[in-house]
């Protein structure tokens, strides 16, 4: 008699796991790229920066940015699944399925602002249609960075070991979401958000607040706090439990941390790119910090996803 896969349970998910727990917080709190980013949002993101006028060259940098970031999004959609197959509990198995829906709607979200917002701001201004999948945009360590995490999570399909494990978390929880997109995201809403913080610096340009971007990034933010979280937990269990050595941890984002430095030193025209980087080196510090740290609590999921804009923050 054909038995399920495993009956060493008796209910199907576990909601005080991590993974169980991650899920169900992910689904009360869906968003849509569509639905909760109105069309009023859109419109008026659209109408400031045709208002804003800015040169042709500083819209390029903006386009950069969000370009960099739909990329990521796409890249990080495509790139997870193998981490899925590797492991073995359900509620694992289901937190990892609802990220990679959040990343693929991440990468919609962009998807739809370059066709309703750059593309028709691009025309309104006489300035070079340019797609977001333009070689111009992406920098060599940006290239590299993204190669070398899908290698990563691809290692898992035919040697998961618990280090292999923990340098795939690192390449992508802990570099590319926690310290990259953070970091990137944490940028960009600051200059276009309502207020320009003095810890940023960002110029002397005038950039316009665009609610309908900082929404949506806001929301990404949000997600991406918890998918921090999960990978944060997870490498820390590694290193308690199964004995994986932390200088692991350490080489892996150390090696990263010069393509994450030259990605987020991708023009000045909007953002001063210097304060970005300190801000991506401190992260990457406090997460080594908490994670080499068998005693160290992580923050619940509720902290990881609030969006304290501090340097430290959702450490």
């Amino acid at each position: 008699m054909t038995q399920i896969r495993d009956d060493s349970r008796e209910m199907r998910i576990s909601e005080d796991t991590v993974g169980g727990g991650y899920f169900k917080h992910a689904v009360y709190n869906h968003w849509d790229p569509y639905e909760d980013i109105g069309q009023d949002l859109i419109e008026t993101d659209r109408k400031r920066s045709i208002e804003s006028a800015t040169s042709e060259e500083e819209f390029f940098e903006t386009m950069q940015y969000l370009a960099l970031f739909g990329a990521g999004e796409e890249a990080v959609t495509e790139d997870l699944a193998p981490l899925m197959v590797a492991l073995d509990d359900i509620n694992d198995q289901m937190f990892i399925s609802s990220q990679i829906y959040e990343e693929a709607k991440h990468a919609q979200f962009f998807d739809r602002y370059w066709r309703e917002v750059i593309f028709p701001v691009a025309e309104e201004c006489g300035y070079e249609k340019v797609y977001p999948t333009d070689q111009r945009f992406f920098p060599d360590g940006y290239m590299e960075l993204f190669d070398r995490t899908e290698a990563a999570m691809q290692e898992l399909l035919t040697n998961d070991t618990p280090e292999n494990r923990v340098r795939a978390y690192c390449h992508y929880h802990l570099t590319v979401e926690s310290v990259l997109a953070q970091t990137g995201y944490y940028g960009l809403t600051t200059v276009m958000g309502p207020e320009e913080e003095d810890h940023i610096s960002p110029s002397d340009l005038d950039t316009p607040h665009l609610p309908g971007l900082v929404k949506g990034i806001n929301y990404i933010r949000s997600d991406e706090g918890r998918h921090v979280g999960f990978g944060m937990q997870k490498v820390q269990k590694h290193l308690a439990e199964d004995g994986v050595d932390e200088q692991i941890v350490q080489d892996t984002l150390q090696e990263l941390m010069p393509f994450v430095a030259e990605t987020v030193s991708v023009g000045d025209g909007v953002i001063n790119p210097m304060p970005l980087v300190n801000y991506a080196r401190d992260k990457l510090t406090r997460r080594i910090e908490i994670i080499t740290d068998a005693d160290a609590k992580i923050p619940d999921v509720e902290e990881l996803v609030s969006l304290d804009d501090s340097p430290a923050a959702a450490d």
